[in-house]
């Protein structure tokens, strides 16, 4: 796994923000991943859409190699880790994530995660209902409307996107990270998701992730 990253300092905590679409802190020995969806596949293909399950297995894959390097004491899944209601890829990545008896697993509640509670209650993670605080941050699913001072929100729910134009007219989207003051969106970890085209106000500031490595566009 080639490491390409850019670095984000909020007062003393260091976040880097990882072309996986992923944060690390180093201070907390933390990943933080927002919106995998996984067993979305699985849903639609209840509902008549064919989509083909291994969609997820480069999810799988992107987070075992983020476990290789980092060797990370806890990793926070930022709400929408599985698509509502339960199917059999629940399981798959629950014995997945066992492997890793090293890692603590945290789920911080979003609106796609609607499964009974004896589904968590037997699973890899420790649930969280509201917002959680770890030192100088705010962790939540939907982006927070009121932030103390000195306190960094990191969420997701928004599938942040930026799109791109070249000098031809031609043009690409791309997921990004999404910061503006005391607030960083992530881009959704997992890869059948959609996007969300950001506007940027004054004082914003946009991260563009390639499969090659994080792009500050706007800073």
């Amino acid at each position: 796994m080639k490491l390409s990253i850019s670095t984000i300092m909020f007062q003393q905590t260091e976040l880097i923000l990882l072309k996986e679409k992923a944060v690390y802190c180093p201070s907390h020995k933390a990943l933080f991943i927002a919106d995998l969806h996984f067993g979305k596949a699985a849903h639609f293909r209840k509902s008549g859409v064919p989509i083909p399950e291994p969609i997820h297995n480069a999810d799988l894959y992107n987070l075992q190699a983020l476990i290789s390097v980092f060797s990370p004491s806890t990793i926070y899944f930022l709400g929408d880790l599985f698509h509502s209601d339960w199917n059999g890829q629940w399981e798959v990545l629950n014995d997945f994530l066992k492997q890793f008896t090293e890692v603590t697993f945290h789920l911080v509640l979003g609106n796609h995660d609607i499964l009974d509670e004896r589904a968590y209650r037997n699973s890899a993670f420790e649930v969280h209902k509201g917002c959680l605080e770890l030192g100088e941050l705010l962790l939540s699913h939907e982006p927070l409307e009121e932030i103390p001072v000195g306190k960094l929100n990191l969420c997701g729910h928004i599938h942040p996107g930026i799109r791109l134009v070249g000098k031809a007219r031609q043009s690409i989207r791309l997921s990004c990270f999404f910061y503006k003051p005391n607030q960083l969106i992530l881009p959704a970890f997992g890869s059948f998701t959609g996007l969300a085209l950001m506007k940027p106000k004054p004082g914003d500031q946009i991260f563009g992730v390639t499969k090659e490595k994080v792009i500050p566009i706007l800073s």
